[in-house]
Protein backbone atom coordinates (compact mmCIF):
# COMPACT_ATOMS: atom_id res chain seq x y z
CA UNK A 1 0.00 0.00 0.00
CA UNK A 2 1.07 3.79 -0.92
CA UNK A 3 2.40 6.01 1.94
CA UNK A 4 0.58 8.25 1.08
CA UNK A 5 -3.12 9.30 -0.79
CA UNK A 6 -2.81 11.30 -3.94
CA UNK A 7 -5.74 13.88 -4.84
CA UNK A 8 -5.49 16.07 -8.23
CA UNK A 9 -8.56 18.66 -8.95
CA UNK A 10 -9.42 20.25 -11.93
CA UNK A 11 -8.29 23.74 -11.43
CA UNK A 12 -6.55 25.49 -8.41
CA UNK A 13 -9.57 26.87 -6.88
CA UNK A 14 -10.70 23.39 -6.42
CA UNK A 15 -8.06 22.19 -5.08
CA UNK A 16 -7.44 24.97 -2.24
CA UNK A 17 -11.27 24.66 -1.23
CA UNK A 18 -10.42 20.78 -0.73
CA UNK A 19 -6.80 21.09 0.52
CA UNK A 20 -8.56 23.78 3.66
CA UNK A 21 -11.62 20.77 4.25
CA UNK A 22 -9.11 18.08 4.42
CA UNK A 23 -7.53 19.86 6.73
CA UNK A 24 -10.56 21.11 8.71
CA UNK A 25 -11.04 17.37 8.81
CA UNK A 26 -7.74 17.02 10.92
CA UNK A 27 -5.67 15.31 8.21
CA UNK A 28 -2.16 16.35 7.68
CA UNK A 29 -3.01 17.66 3.76
CA UNK A 30 -0.55 19.48 2.22
CA UNK A 31 -0.72 20.96 -1.79
CA UNK A 32 1.58 19.77 -4.80
CA UNK A 33 2.29 21.22 -7.96
CA UNK A 34 -0.58 23.37 -9.44
CA UNK A 35 -3.58 21.10 -8.47
CA UNK A 36 -2.65 18.38 -6.18
CA UNK A 37 -2.80 17.59 -2.69
CA UNK A 38 -0.76 14.95 -0.74
CA UNK A 39 -2.18 12.97 2.36
CA UNK A 40 0.17 11.06 4.57
CA UNK A 41 -1.66 7.20 4.99
CA UNK A 42 -0.06 6.77 8.58
CA UNK A 43 -1.95 4.84 11.03
CA UNK A 44 -5.11 5.48 8.61
CA UNK A 45 -4.59 2.56 6.19
CA UNK A 46 -6.65 2.33 3.53
CA UNK A 47 -10.12 4.01 5.60
CA UNK A 48 -7.93 6.91 4.88
CA UNK A 49 -8.77 7.15 0.81
CA UNK A 50 -13.07 6.59 2.02
CA UNK A 51 -12.15 9.50 4.58
CA UNK A 52 -10.63 11.38 1.70
CA UNK A 53 -13.90 10.59 -0.04
CA UNK A 54 -16.18 11.59 1.92
CA UNK A 55 -14.28 15.40 2.49
CA UNK A 56 -14.49 15.44 -0.75
CA UNK A 57 -18.10 14.66 -1.22
CA UNK A 58 -19.36 16.59 1.80
CA UNK A 59 -17.72 20.05 0.20
CA UNK A 60 -20.52 19.46 -2.95
CA UNK A 61 -21.37 20.34 -5.81
CA UNK A 62 -18.35 20.79 -8.27
CA UNK A 63 -16.31 17.37 -7.03
CA UNK A 64 -16.65 14.08 -7.93
CA UNK A 65 -13.81 11.54 -6.56
CA UNK A 66 -12.77 8.96 -9.04
CA UNK A 67 -9.92 6.63 -7.63
CA UNK A 68 -7.41 5.36 -10.21
CA UNK A 69 -3.77 3.74 -9.51
CA UNK A 70 -4.11 5.10 -6.13
CA UNK A 71 -4.81 9.07 -7.07
CA UNK A 72 -8.08 10.58 -6.23
CA UNK A 73 -9.09 12.39 -9.21
CA UNK A 74 -11.82 15.42 -8.80
CA UNK A 75 -13.96 15.99 -11.47
CA UNK A 76 -16.87 18.39 -12.24
CA UNK A 77 -19.88 16.29 -12.69
CA UNK A 78 -21.09 14.81 -16.40
CA UNK A 79 -24.43 16.34 -17.31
Amino acid sequence: MSSTVRVQAARIPDRDRLLEALQNEGLDATPEDEVGIVVPVGEGGSDLIHQVEGVVFSVGAPFVPIEHDGVIYIRPPVG
